[in-house]
């Protein structure tokens, strides 16, 4: 049975940059009752006859592609509709017809996207420009608008970096807040880090903040997210990672949005904190580009898809109306942000609430989270397929998951394609077509590489590493998409499989 730990008067430990405050009640160990059932975070593993059934009507889908194209190559009926070339023709014009197409959506999202992100900057930099008078004036709204929060933080097996975590966490600049720490059943020391710093402090910025322990068995980061708003005393929440170390000011910024009342949740800005590998800076300048970017262009509309696990602020209200945190998917983040939206709900992107997140070092450990990511977003898409075909249940919904069934499904498709075509071109005698592909997308990237290291002030040699991201970084995760997708609709069962941490230096 879960138990939630009060706060108590401990020794402060020598690494604590706060003081102390004296804790007169009693320590208080209650039972806790979860608000969903704590079932383990595992996929269904389909049995052989559901595969069986799969693979035949693939096969039969297949089959009748086959046939169709054998039809009109060779008129076997005589109906006069035989192609006036043969087999190799076909499938080159029809792959260049496929790529041109895809090569002009690709063109339209890129313009489209960086269109709204600029739109979204231009008005955010606005706005922190009012900020700032206000605050110069001593009229400031966010210091109007600072009710009490409660972070969550899910945590299993963290002992590397739950400490720094919450250390971090305790040192936010806000007035009052609770920090819930969520063993899920560790079997290593991070219940004893974690009920070490249990206790009342205050931090270096004269805020107030409650660090409280919670413990359950092991049933994943749903369960363990779900314990620790059920045990959360505040009306929002602040949902992070384990490894997560937040920017001071976080919260002051991430709030002041939940002014408005239509908004449920707001997604933070994510940064790779370790860049000591050529892995790590390449996930970095994906985090600005691929992540942030997009995050940026949906705020524009107020409709961001996924928020992310290391640094969301949720209501309370619009996670108990969404049904909880759910385990039937791998990509829980992307879930509860689905049926918050579809629920009326918008959501929004805030920069200057920074999380930063351990990146995995070396290829198998990022592949491996790759592959959870893919199928998380096409188990989430699956679950939420009524939206893909019905929009008038939700509009926006619709439109937002159509974009990720393309980033998910088409674009790691249509890239692996390309490259195979491509350099199968380049063997006969056609390397200039490769050359034009790989150059025409790599400008692309370089354009939005320079324009989001500017909005950012982010570090200026991440954009020359845009040569190899498009050349072999994005293709490595695109084959890992693509054998991930193949997977999911097979129904191939996968667990969690939890990164291993390395203990990065703290984030400056």
């Amino acid at each position: 049975m879960p138990t939630a730990k009060d706060p108590q008067p401990t020794a402060t430990p020598s690494t604590l940059p706060a003081r102390k405050e004296d804790v007169v009640a009693p320590v208080v160990r209650r039972p806790f009752v979860p608000p969903v059932p704590m079932t383990p975070h595992t996929a269904p593993v389909r049995e052989g006859g559901r595969y069986l059934r799969r693979i035949a009507w693939l096969s039969a889908l297949s089959g009748l592609l086959a046939g169709a194209i054998w039809v009109s190559m060779t008129d076997p009926f005589g109906w006069g509709i035989a192609m006036p070339f043969g087999w190799r023709g076909l499938f080159v014009y029809a792959s260049v017809v496929a790529l041109l197409l895809f090569l002009t959506v690709l063109l339209v999202r890129y313009f489209a996207v960086l269109a709204l992100s600029y739109v979204y900057n231009a008005k955010y930099t606005a706005q922190e420009a009012a900020y700032a008078r206000a605050e110069a004036d001593g009229t400031s709204l966010v210091q109007a608008f600072t009710p009490p929060i409660s972070i969550i933080v899910p945590a299993y097996n963290e002992d590397v970096l739950i400490e720094r975590t919450i250390l971090s966490l305790i040192e936010q600049d806000y007035p009052h807040f609770e920090v819930l720490v969520v063993d899920d059943g560790s079997k290593d020391g991070t219940n004893e880090i974690a009920e070490r710093l249990v206790g009342v402090y205050q931090n270096t910025h004269g805020g107030r903040a409650e660090v409280r322990l919670v413990t359950k068995p092991n049933g994943g980061k749903a369960t363990a997210l779900n314990a620790g708003i059920a045990a959360s005393q505040h009306d929002f929440v602040l949902c992070v990672d384990g490894d997560s170390q937040l920017s001071p000011e976080t919260l002051r910024r991430a709030i002041r949005h939940l002014r408005d009342p239509e908004i449920g949740a707001v997604a933070g800005n994510v940064k790779v904190q370790n860049r000591d590998s050529l892995w790590t800076k390449l996930q970095a300048l994906e985090y600005i580009e691929g992540l942030n970017m997009v995050r940026a262009a949906q705020s524009a509309v107020r409709l961001v898809n996924i928020i992310p696990g290391p640094v969301g602020l949720f209501r309370k209200s619009a996670i108990v109306q969404a049904g909880w945190y759910a385990s039937d998917t791998f990509a829980e983040d992307c879930d509860i942000t689905l049926k918050i939206l579809r629920n009326g709900w918008r959501v929004v992107y805030e920069p200057g609430a920074v999380s930063w997140t351990e990146a995995p070092n070396q290829l198998t450990q990022l592949l491996k989270q790759r592959y959870r990511w893919t199928r998380g977003i096409l188990q989430a898409v699956r679950k939420h397929r009524d939206l893909v075909f019905n929009p008038t249940l939700n509009f926006g919904g619709t439109l937002f998951l159509w974009s990720m069934v393309f980033e998910s499904l088409i674009w790691p498709a249509m890239n692996v394609f390309a490259n195979l075509f491509f350099v199968a071109a380049a063997v006969v005698g056609y390397s200039q077509y490769l050359a034009f592909w790989w150059l025409s997308l790599t400008i692309l990237d370089l354009a939005a590489a320079l324009y989001c290291v500017a909005t950012e002030r982010e570090d200026l040699r991440l954009v020359p590493l845009t040569v190899i991201y498009r050349l072999f970084f994005i293709l490595t995760i695109d084959v890992c998409k693509c054998l991930a997708t193949v997977e999911e609709l097979l129904g191939v069962g996968m667990n969690w499989g939890k990164l291993k941490r390395i203990g990065s230096p703290a984030a400056s």
